[in-house]
């Protein structure tokens, strides 16, 4: 079966290529967007289309922006029109480029009206669409988040870290959403008991330079500026005894981040977004908080590194016996085939070939 799955690759986001790959595995055969008016007969041959972060728009220049959101309009009424099953994965609360709010929330309502399933990671999210309406809700379908076990490699030993300082890490794209300039002035805070390394290729040169002129002068945080190999990132996170991800609470829902940590028996210390709270009983095998201003954020996220550096100082392998527990929920919950299924069953039921 030919079915739009967009984006079909994305070499800084493992999660696309382990869905496309158990989709290829099922017979699907995957085209990108790109290439849906191509020709009549691939645009008739097309029997589905699955769309992941349509909403976002390039907030480059407005100009830039009113082009993006006119074409994914236009995309999207050609959809509607041809009666193509429509199936959207809701990633966040609402588009992280805030400069082009208002053109993400015009794609945002549309999606949310049209497509026939929207696929959710966070049970939070359903709080969200309700005010959308019930028939929204109706259309919502939970899958979990795929794990990473395995995909980076096996996970590496820990080291040996030789003191008592604690050692964390923040890795993925440096973004101001991701309050890294409050997490480096709470890390300079604590002097040389806490060593923080930022990992990550920034949203463009001038954030890079702000963020590493924040960095130089704390003396306990290291930069490192650029995408993260794939052969490093075990390595990278075996060197940590916590990954730490003070996101934004107001856009922020997923975090693919933090189910690598878990995929590689990191434990995390982040606020309490949708896949923080979907861990249950697991949750406290993390470090979660809850904040609603800036310096609430500040306060909260100092006390969990804080405690995160008790719990370590009292009992050195009791940070690692926490990401041990979150790598078995990960490999029996998450699991990629199961999630593969379930994405298939999804697909069966809008062509209304469920058995």
């Amino acid at each position: 079966m030919d079915i739009i799955f967009n984006p079909p690759v994305n070499d800084e986001n493992q999660y696309i290529r382990l869905l496309v790959d158990e989709l290829r595995a099922k017979g699907y055969r995957i085209h990108p967007l790109d290439t849906l008016f191509s020709s009549r007969k691939h645009f008739r041959s097309i029997k589905l289309v699955h769309l992941n972060w349509f909403e976002n728009i390039d907030d480059s220049s407005f100009f830039v922006a009113l082009r993006s959101f006119l074409r994914k309009l236009i995309v999207l009424v050609a959809i509607r029109i041809s009666g193509k099953p429509l199936v959207w994965t809701m990633h966040n609360r609402v588009s992280h480029e805030q400069g082009t709010a208002l053109f993400s929330r015009a794609i945002t309502a549309l999606l949310l009206r049209w497509s026939h399933r929207i696929v959710i990671h966070a049970r939070q999210s359903e709080g969200i669409v309700a005010a959308h309406g019930v028939k929204v809700l109706q259309r919502l379908v939970y899958i979990p988040h795929p794990n990473f076990i395995g995909v980076y490699g096996a996970v590496h030993p820990r080291h040996a870290q030789g003191s008592d300082k604690l050692h964390l890490l923040f890795t993925g794209m440096v973004k101001p959403y991701k309050n890294l300039e409050l997490l480096i002035d709470v890390v300079g805070s604590f002097g040389e008991q806490v060593q923080l390394t930022i990992a990550g290729k920034a949203l463009n040169e001038r954030y890079e330079q702000q963020v590493l002129n924040r960095a130089q002068h704390m003396g306990n945080v290291t930069l490192l500026p650029y995408f993260v190999p794939d052969g490093e990132v075990a390595a990278l996170l075996a060197d940590a005894d916590a990954v730490v991800l003070p996101y934004d609470l107001a856009s922020s829902l997923n975090s693919g981040t933090a189910i690598l940590a878990f995929s590689y028996k990191r434990t995390v210390i982040c606020p309490e977004i949708g896949t923080i709270s979907d861990l249950d009983q697991h949750m406290g095998d993390t470090f979660h908080y809850r904040y609603g201003t800036e310096e609430q954020h500040r306060r909260v996220l100092r006390e969990q590194i804080a405690r995160a550096l008790k719990l370590k100082q009292r009992d050195p392998a009791a940070l690692d016996n926490l990401g041990n527990q979150l790598y078995e929920y990960m490999a029996a919950v998450h699991d990629r085939q199961r999630i593969g299924w379930e994405l298939d069953r999804v697909y069966q039921h809008v062509l209304g070939r469920a058995a």
